[in-house]
């Protein structure tokens, strides 16, 4: 593998007074994928977060290292610039926003990403066929009435109009039905042909991952990484869940 793209390194932080993370530590090489797991309220979606740099979390120690450069202190939106992507377990609605606009705007904003109006609505339509998606909804207001399934094909639309270095899926599979999964799976499937970017996945089904070859699976229990291995360690946890874990957490405590 290449040079590494992210390095966490002793990172804690928390919301308000409440810590959630303690000290973690994880690094992902340019092209590599990444599998997140743990049980329910382990801190895994705050992880995801806080690499973006959402405000709503304090980093209290550690730093985050991006293509080489501390982002500790940067923005969300200096940290999308620079390639990094976060889907949303839940999207949002903005109602009043095109979509279409949306979308457009973003690209913009990138100089690699900028082309015609017309290559890019070519593009966009190209990428939502791909994706089995209504073009009626580009013209929509961003999310507003989408179903669940329509909302995360809608954030694979943006993960290949924007190829980013690094994409962070939230739990992007949750509440899909079995035809959205494939739909969503096709795309991530393509993410990691067409640009060779790295992938941080956090999920409970592992379904979304039988397209993908996973080079590393680490696993998170009450906010710290307690293990990790190869993407053996999936199936394992498959078989047996997390008790063991929890179990050897408790016992440091």
């Amino acid at each position: 593998m290449s040079d590494t793209l992210l390095t966490v390194a002793g990172l804690s932080a928390g919301a308000g007074d409440k810590p959630i993370l303690h000290g973690i530590d994880l690094s992902i090489a340019a092209g590599e994928t990444h599998v997140l797991m743990g049980p329910n309220g382990a801190g895994k979606s705050t992880l995801g977060h806080v690499i973006m740099g959402d405000p709503a979390f304090d980093v209290t120690s550690g730093t985050i290292t991006f293509d080489g450069v501390d982002i500790t202190e940067k923005s969300p939106t200096d940290r999308s610039l620079a390639g990094m992507f976060l889907s949303y377990q839940a999207p949002v609605e903005i109602p009043g926003l095109p979509l279409y606009t949306f979308l457009r705007t973003i690209c913009q904003m990138r100089p690699e990403l900028k082309t015609t109006a017309r290559k890019f609505r070519d593009e966009v339509g190209r990428l939502a066929d791909e994706l089995d998606l209504d073009q009626g909804l580009i013209m929509r207001e961003l999310n507003v009435g989408f179903s669940g399934g329509e909302k995360k094909k809608i954030e694979m639309l943006q993960l290949l109009l924007l190829k980013p270095k690094l994409a962070i899926l939230d739990e992007t599979d949750s509440g899909l039905d079995v035809d959205a999964l494939s739909i969503v799976s096709k795309g991530i499937e393509a993410y990691r042909q067409r640009c060779d970017g790295s992938l941080l996945i956090i999920t409970h089904n592992t379904r979304i991952l039988e397209r993908l070859d996973v080079d590393r699976t680490h696993v998170m229990v009450k906010g710290h990484l307690v293990a990790e291995g190869p993407a053996s360690l999936i199936d394992e946890i498959d078989a047996h869940g997390f008790e063991r874990y929890e179990r050897e957490l408790g016992s440091e405590a």
